[in-house]
């Protein structure tokens, strides 16, 4: 049974993307370059320590009973991730943010198009994430508490705001309507409650693998820091304010998980 709880945790980093792209409708022109970075690299902050103390080491206390080898499930399970996100990268046109040419196979898609998938592509991730650890919670493991699952979905709806923004504020400066702007960056999170939903319906059946998922979801979240955040707030000028912006994030992730987790 899906309790208000957990519905209430899937729909809150969906509010975050939805809030940053309504954006749109304050702001009239493109965010700046040295805006979009910091923004960026918060984001990135936020996955990478949402990464390591939500998952990553849950993930290794839930196998504690394999003693010298509690590391495996997570490994295992990451580089599951890893190589899951490398396939979709793949197998998906998409088109980053301020890239000259899309990434995936060929396609007629427009570039829109193709920069909505772009976000919506690492947003599979996040929505698992948020998806698995409230199952973990649900199914009782002592490790993940409700208030440890709320304070993910909080986080990524923190880094989902800036999101929001960076996809809904280039679409409008290049001449799409305010309320169509805004409607593709409430598409792009679209992906993360159903990817979350799905991610505690499959895991209701797979209990024994929770280790293992919860790394999942850690190795794909970074896979699209390393591939695409990380590179976006690095580029050209103003890298510094990325980096600065990167500690930021990473730390009010660190300090919300440890002090309310």
């Amino acid at each position: 049974m899906i309790s208000v709880e957990v519905v209430q945790g899937l729909l809150i980093p969906f509010a975050g993307t939805s809030l940053g792209a309504a954006c749109v409708y304050l702001m009239r022109k493109e965010l700046h370059a040295k805006v979009q970075k910091g923004l960026t690299g918060f984001a990135a902050g936020v996955m990478v320590a949402a990464s390591i103390w939500s998952l990553l080491i849950p993930a290794m206390e839930a196998s504690a009973g394999m003693g010298a080898l509690s590391f495996l499930p997570a490994v295992i399970g990451f580089w599951v991730g890893t190589l899951f996100l490398l396939f979709l990268d793949h197998a998906i046109p998409h088109l980053h943010m301020n890239a000259d040419a899309a990434e995936g196979p060929a396609s007629s898609l427009s570039k829109t198009t193709m920069l909505v998938l772009a976000v919506t592509l690492h947003n599979i991730p996040e929505g698992m994430a948020v998806g698995v650890v409230f199952a973990g919670w649900m199914a009782g493991n002592v490790d993940i508490t409700i208030a440890g699952a709320f304070v993910l979905s909080l986080g990524i709806a923190i880094q989902n705001f800036p999101e929001g923004a960076i996809i809904s504020m280039p679409l409008r400066s290049a001449g799409m309507s305010r309320h169509k702007a805004f409607a593709a960056g409430v598409l792009s999170g679209v992906v993360e409650p159903v990817g979350g939903l799905l991610t505690i319906l499959a895991t209701s059946y797979v209990i024994p693998v929770m280790p293992y998922l919860l790394a999942f979801a850690a190795g794909a979240m970074l896979y699209v820091v390393v591939e695409e955040l990380i590179p976006e707030m690095s580029a050209g000028n103003h890298s510094d304010v990325g980096v600065l912006c990167f500690s930021v994030g990473f730390t009010l992730m660190m300090a919300l998980d440890v002090a309310l987790g």
